[in-house]
């Protein structure tokens, strides 16, 4: 993801696409999306059941320093309990936590949005779609009951973000029940900091920077690939439920045809975060590390490119 994500719907299989949003990108996207309603109609959920989840976690440590690297579901459906055991008592230990962005304050984030994802005065979304794109566009926001032109303000890159996101939501995925709004409140409530490793204005700054031609491409894929999105997210939930990093990782980057691609998209991101751990394990203390799943499965994850540095991790849970 830098100019990294520039080119995001060649990274992934192009049925992942939507699923891929909610379980790797970043914790405002399911806020973003969540702004138009379900339709009145729409029947009452009935009560979750509470799922045990045992998903993975690291640790990498020296002399007086422990780092936990634990993989994380930025949005969750209700009752999926994955806090206890190993990853409670790790952060329990922990003296902070970092993640890969911080809470905004919600007129910030609302002013970075009107920076990064609205179209020029005088240009709508639909005017700018090629007419293919535009009819089958406003005949899945037809399907899902919101207006033709709900998100004609807006670059195509944002439009898609939403309405990749907008049914997920619908079926219960929600970032309230997600693993940093959890962790955050639990640092709260202790008293630890809270800090992160890249900022929303940089990771907006990632989707804003792709070229219009891309981000048309990449519109239409969500839109043709969407009903899948809900099946594909599932199956990244089960895996990460059960710690299973390897088939989170197939299925994340199933099909991948392009590896120069994948070095940008995330390896790139990886091997930074993998810099920055290298740099505080200078410092004593404990710190637990959470970010998404993503990045700490597969080749290329924040554990190989520790791995590269001479840096040992060692899978707790």
């Amino acid at each position: 993801m830098l100019i990294l994500i520039r080119d995001l719907l060649r990274h992934l299989a192009p049925r992942r696409l939507a699923a891929v949003l909610m379980a790797l990108l970043f914790p405002f996207v399911v806020t973003a999306s969540a702004r138009e309603p379900a339709p009145s109609s729409a029947p009452a959920s009935a009560p979750a059941a509470v799922q045990a989840a045992y998903p993975a976690l690291w640790k990498v440590s020296d002399a007086d320093t422990t780092i936990y690297l634990f993989g994380t579901i930025h949005a969750l459906p209700k009752g999926i309990e994955w806090f206890g055991g190993p990853v409670a008592k790790a952060f329990e230990g922990s003296q902070e936590l970092v993640t890969e962005i911080v809470e905004s304050d919600p007129a910030q984030m609302q002013k970075l949005v009107m920076e990064k994802a609205m179209l020029p005065q005088g240009q709508t979304l639909r005017a700018i779609l090629p007419p293919e794109t535009r009819v089958t566009y406003e005949g899945a926001l037809g399907t899902l009951g919101v207006g033709a032109g709900a998100f004609d303000a807006f670059e195509p890159w944002y439009a898609a973000i939403g309405l990749a996101t907008l049914p997920l939501v619908r079926q219960g995925y929600d970032n309230a029940n997600g693993v940093e709004t959890a962790l955050d409140a639990k640092a709260k409530a202790l008293g630890r900091p809270h800090s992160a490793l890249e900022t929303a204005e940089f990771q907006l700054s990632l989707f804003d920077s792709l070229p219009l031609d891309v981000q048309k491409r990449y519109l239409a894929e969500v839109v043709t690939n969407l009903p899948h999105a809900s099946d594909d997210l599932a199956a990244m939930v089960d895996a990460w439920r059960k710690g299973d990093a390897d088939r989170l990782a197939s299925l994340m980057n199933a099909d991948e045809d392009d590896p120069a691609l994948v070095e940008a998209l995330l390896i790139n991101r990886n091997r930074a975060w993998a810099g920055w751990v290298r740099d505080r394990l200078a410092k004593p203390g404990t710190v637990f590390v959470a970010v998404g799943a993503g990045h700490l499965a597969g080749p290329g994850s924040v554990q190989d490119q520790l791995a590269r540095l001479g840096i040992a991790s060692t899978r707790v849970q």
